[in-house]
């Protein structure tokens, strides 16, 4: 955990993304998303930077629904649609009730299928996710589709005589995902083998259907991506654009928008706005400004300032309180965002713990370790000595070091410091009548809930 402070009133943006408005520091898109790194590979890069520099043209990204949440990877794109939105391009978000039934091929094995019933739920929450960060009015208003509505319609031998003729085996086997898969002792089944052709049929669908000329996606995709564009050369006779943005790595080479083995996910269920939150403020000064590029709308003069700090003043963290703050908002809000950075405030002891709405209090402290309650010494009363709270916690490895900690005074509960080994707690001394936070030092905490 971080010990955290709030931005400034007037730079908390009051909408999540509908007063933003593309950098006035460059020309056109292109060369802003060239500085902020998000440009890994393309199609044309000359072509496309000219398309869009000039009339509006339409574009798309696919969601495959394999979980029930998009997660930072997703965020990525996501936020890469709104740009080239704000810059007058007409979005079109694909949420993938076809290909989500198969799921594109993994480096490490076969995915396993998930019922019609799973991803026909994930596809709707997908959609409610997506939505918020894109405009669905005005004259570049964005679209929802799902390629279901059209594959479902398609019979194997249509797929077979309209759509897979136009592949060759020989291409689609030096894909590099596909040619990884085939080298490795488990292989590759014809379902995770046909997704590319799976792809390659949607954008030449949304070619036809909105008038599509780019698609959008990460690096890793790009074998999917390049399928439709050529799909559409070959079928229509146009020429359209993909464009790939890097697969986002920390400075250290490990993998970005992991916490201990798990994805931080957008959806608050999944991974809590607090944990979402610190993920953010725990960002290496290496890979802080970045981030900045990336994740949030600050123009290019604004993160120069915040290089400038971090250069400067480290130890202040700005960049990356800033960076907390504005992507935080973006995935739920800035009163969420608000809430959790005064609850972190006061988890610290800079502020009133008893003024942390419950709802948030106990997400906080559901991050931090957790008491057993066979360790509590709990009497017939029900209330439970601080040396136990101590042992129980694991913020002391006996009854003698917790003693020791009291009588030394390096242990508080709710930030009130332990005046007595002997005193003992109940649920009139606990947050919203079941919590305790424990705390050994400054950073070494835990919590207690008296209703185990």
């Amino acid at each position: 955990m971080s010990e955290n402070s709030s931005t400034p009133a007037d730079q908390r943006p009051t909408e999540r993304l509908s007063a933003q408005s593309n950098d006035p520091s460059f020309e056109n898109v292109w060369q802003e998303l060239q500085w902020r790194g998000l440009v890994h590979v393309s199609t044309d890069e000359k072509a496309l930077e000219e398309a869009l520099a000039g009339e509006p043209i339409t574009y798309y990204c696919g969601f495959d629904p394999t979980a029930a949440s998009l997660h930072l990877g997703h965020l990525v794109q996501l936020l890469l649609m709104r740009r080239l939105q704000l810059a007058g391009h007409r979005p079109v978000a694909l949420v993938g009730g076809a290909t989500g039934l198969i799921g594109d091929p993994r480096q490490s094995s076969e995915r396993v299928l998930n019922t019609r019933e799973v991803v026909d739920q994930w596809v709707q929450s997908l959609r409610e996710q997506i939505r918020p960060y894109l405009s669905f009015e005005g004259d570049n208003a964005a679209t929802m589709v799902n390629n279901l509505d059209w594959t479902a319609q398609l019979s194997a031998l249509d797929f077979l005589r309209e759509i897979g003729k136009n592949f060759r085996v020989g291409t689609m086997v030096k894909k590099e995902i596909v040619a990884s898969r085939l080298n490795s002792e488990e292989g590759i089944s014809y379902t995770e083998f046909s997704y590319q052709v799976l792809q390659g049929n949607d954008y030449l669908e949304l070619y036809r259907r909105h008038g599509i000329t780019l698609q959008t996606g990460g690096s890793d995709q790009w074998g999917n991506l390049t399928s439709g564009t050529e799909l559409v050369r070959k079928v229509e006779g146009q020429h359209v654009h993909a464009m790939g943005t890097p697969l986002i790595t920390n400075a250290d080479g490990t993998k970005f928008g992991k916490s201990e083995g798990n994805a931080i996910w957008l959806n608050a269920e999944m991974c809590s706005p607090y944990a979402f939150y610190q993920f953010w403020l725990n960002t290496a000064d290496a890979d802080v400004i970045d981030r900045l590029k990336v994740f949030t709308f600050l123009t290019k003069a604004q993160i120069e300032e915040y290089a400038e700090k971090v250069a400067a003043e480290p130890f202040r963290r700005e960049a990356q309180k800033r960076l907390a703050w504005e992507v935080t908002a973006l995935a739920h809000g800035a009163e969420t965002t608000q809430q959790v950075i005064d609850a972190s405030r006061a988890v610290f002891g800079g502020a009133d713990l008893a003024e942390v709405e419950a709802d948030t209090l106990a997400t906080i402290l559901a991050e931090l370790p957790q008491a057993d309650a066979t360790k509590w010494d709990r009497d017939e009363a029900g209330t439970v000595s601080a040396v136990g709270l101590l042992v129980s916690t694991g913020l002391a490895a006996s009854n003698s070091e917790a003693r020791r900690t009291i009588k030394e005074g390096g242990a508080l509960v709710n930030n009130v410091r332990i005046a007595d080994p002997e005193q003992r707690y109940s649920t009139l001394d606990a947050l919203a009548g079941r919590y305790l936070l424990v705390r050994r030092g400054k950073k070494n905490m835990a919590a207690a809930d008296l209703r185990a």
